[in-house]
């Protein structure tokens, strides 16, 4: 005996249709309005055209272009838009991106190296940052630790916290040996 399975397809219970979500191809950036809205929520409206109700908004180049390629991802983490410059919204957008960006890239600037202490290839770091004592552990630092100039260090740590070193010229001699017994 086959079932009757007719009066739930007559209800359109088995039938399942996909949203799909298409990004504008052009947006003009004065057409862009970023606000909270709940306080909490960051949203992006392109004017006369479509609004986000979460939004995401990430460096293209975080490291040698901070203030440039800002991104604008949907709740799927999809680019939406891309904006060349920072300085190309008005001052209100300019203020919630910035906030949205140091809260996603927070940055620790290390002052002074209490101690570095290294086994198998893992490191813990005891530093004094412009945020006070910190701990943390790195592994592998060759490949967790990025020069981002002559002197200037940026180290990542398992949890993906970045710490970064200004100009390792700066550092107290006892730092700088520190540091360097790692490198």
């Amino acid at each position: 005996m086959v079932p009757d399975n007719t009066q739930e397809e007559d209800k359109g219970l088995n039938t399942i249709t996909p949203i799909t979500v298409t990004h504008p191809e052009q947006v003009d950036i004065n057409a862009l309005r970023v606000f909270h809205e709940p306080a909490r929520m960051l949203r992006l409206t392109i004017e006369d055209d479509r609004s986000y109700t979460r939004i995401k908004i990430v460096r293209a180049a975080p490291l040698s272009h901070p203030d440039r390629y800002i991104c604008f991802l949907d709740a799927k983490d999809e680019e939406i838009c891309m904006i060349d410059s920072i300085e190309q919204v008005d001052e209100a957008a300019r203020a919630l991106i910035r906030e949205e960006l140091d809260r996603r890239y927070l940055t620790a600037l290390i002052e002074r190296v209490t101690s570095i202490r290294n086994e198998f290839g893992t490191s813990y770091w005891d530093v004094e940052t412009d945020r006070g004592q910190r701990e943390f552990v790195v592994q592998n630092v060759a490949e967790n630790a990025q020069w981002l100039g002559d002197h200037r260090l940026l180290i990542v740590d398992v949890d993906g916290n970045r710490f970064e070193i200004a100009n390792l010229e700066a550092l107290d001699k006892r730092s700088l040996a520190a540091v360097e017994q790692v490198l």
